[in-house]
C-alpha cells in the first residue's frame, strides 16, 4: 500500500540537501517577492534568515506536538504524526514570513483529525485552547477553516500519511510469533514510542518509509535495553544472504541517528529576538485584507486579546 501511495512517490526526498534547497528557496521567493512587488528597495537585513526560520519552525513544530498531547479527548499517535507530517510538509515550500505558524499549526491537528477519521467538531478542536474565552474559539474555528483549503493546496492533495506506527504494531506481533529468543517484546515499547515521538521532530520522516523507521526504533530500544536483535535481522527478516540491502538498512539506521542526534529544542534567546523580528514583517509586509488570514488568528480585529496557548511557550498547564 505504502509503496503505490502519494506519500512515496511524492514526499520522501534522496538527502537533507535537497530538503535544505527546498526550504531556501522558499525563504528566497518570499522575500523576493516582497521587494519586487510590496516595497522595492527594501534593505533584506529585514527579513528571516533560513536558520533564524527554523529556530521558529522548530518552536511551533513542539507547540504542535504538544497541544497534541494534551488534546481531549486523547488523539491517537497516527493522528499526532499526521499532524506533525503536514506541518513540517507544509513549511517544505512555504516561509514562516507568508504564513504565519499559530494558525497553521492548529489547521494541521484540525485536517489531520478528519483524515485519520478521529471524530471532532470544530467546536470541540477549539475547546482545547481552555485560556481562550468562547467569542475567541469561534473565531478561531473560523480561521482553521478558512486556512483549511490553503493547506490542503499546499499540500497538494496528498493527505494520506503513511506513519511508522501501523509497521511498528506489526513488527512488535513478528517479534512475539517469530522470534522466542525476546521473551517479551512489549518491554520494547516505551522507547519504541520515545523514538518515534523525537523522530517526528526531524526530517526523518521525509527521508525514509515508516517500515525503516519503525525497525529502526525497535533495533534502538534493544539496544538501549541490552539486547542483541541480530539474529532477527539476518534471519527472520531474511537479509543473511542479501549483503547490499543489509548495508543499506544499517546505513539508513545510522543517518536516522544522526539525524536526531543533531536535533535541538529552539534557544530561549533567539526565539524572542526571531519573533520579534517575525511579527514586525507580519505587520508591515502582510496587511492587505486578501493576506490578513495569513498573520494568523491573533491578528483578528474581532478577538480583544492573544490567546495565551499561542503567544506564550505551551505548558501541559496552559492546555488542561
Amino acid at each position: 500500500m505504502f509503496h503505490s501511495s502519494s506519500h512515496k512517490t511524492y514526499w520522501i526526498f534522496k538527502s537533507e540537501d535537497e530538503l535544505e534547497l527546498l526550504r531556501c528557496e522558499a525563504n528566497q521567493k518570499f522575500c523576493k517577492k516582497i521587494m519586487e512587488t510590496v516595497k522595492p528597495g527594501v534593505s533584506d537585513s529585514i527579513f528571516l534568515k533560513r536558520h533564524e526560520e527554523d529556530v521558529l519552525f522548530r518552536l511551533y513544530e513542539k507547540r504542535l506536538l504538544d497541544f497534541c498531547n494534551v488534546f481531549k479527548p486523547a488523539m491517537p499517535k497516527s493522528v499526532v504524526g499526521t499532524a506533525l507530517m503536514y506541518f513540517r510538509r507544509f513549511y517544505l515550500n512555504n516561509s514562516v514570513m507568508e504564513y504565519h505558524p499559530r494558525i497553521i499549526m492548529l489547521t494541521c491537528a484540525y485536517l489531520s483529525c478528519k483524515v485519520d477519521e478521529f471524530n471532532v467538531s470544530s467546536s470541540q478542536f477549539v475547546a482545547n485552547l481552555v485560556h481562550e474565552t468562547p467569542a475567541g474559539q469561534e473565531r478561531v474555528a473560523e480561521q482553521i477553516l478558512e486556512y483549511e483549503l490553503l493547506l490542503i493546496q499546499q499540500l497538494n492533495f496528498h493527505l494520506v500519511v503513511h506513519t511508522p506506527y501501523r509497521p511498528m504494531e506489526g513488527l512488535l506481533i513478528d517479534l512475539k510469533t517469530r522470534y522466542p529468543t525476546l521473551e517479551n517484546p512489549e518491554s520494547l515499547r516505551k522507547n519504541v514510542d520515545d523514538f518515534l515521538t523525537q523522530a517526528s521532530l526531524t526530517d526523518i520522516g521525509l527521508l525514509f518509509t515508516p517500515s525503516q523507521i519503525a525497525l529502526t526504533a525497535i533495533l534502538s530500544s534493544a539496544s538501549r535495553a541490552g539486547l542483541n536483535m541480530e539474529s532477527y535481522i539476518t534471519e527472520c527478516l531474511g537479509l543473511k544472504q542479501d549483503k547490499q540491502n543489509l548495508s543499506k538498512m544499517y546505513d539508513s539506521m545510522r543517518r536516522m541517528k544522526i539525524l536526531m542526534k543533531k536535533y535541538e529544542l529552539p534557544n530561549p534567546d533567539e526565539v524572542n529576538v526571531y519573533k520579534q523580528k517575525l511579527e514586525r514583517i507580519h505587520a508591515e509586509f502582510v496587511t492587505s485584507s486578501s493576506n490578513k488570514r495569513k498573520r494568523g488568528y491573533e491578528e483578528d480585529g474581532h478577538v480583544a486579546k492573544e490567546p495565551r496557548i499561542i503567544e506564550e511557550e505551551l505548558s501541559d498547564e496552559d492546555l488542561i
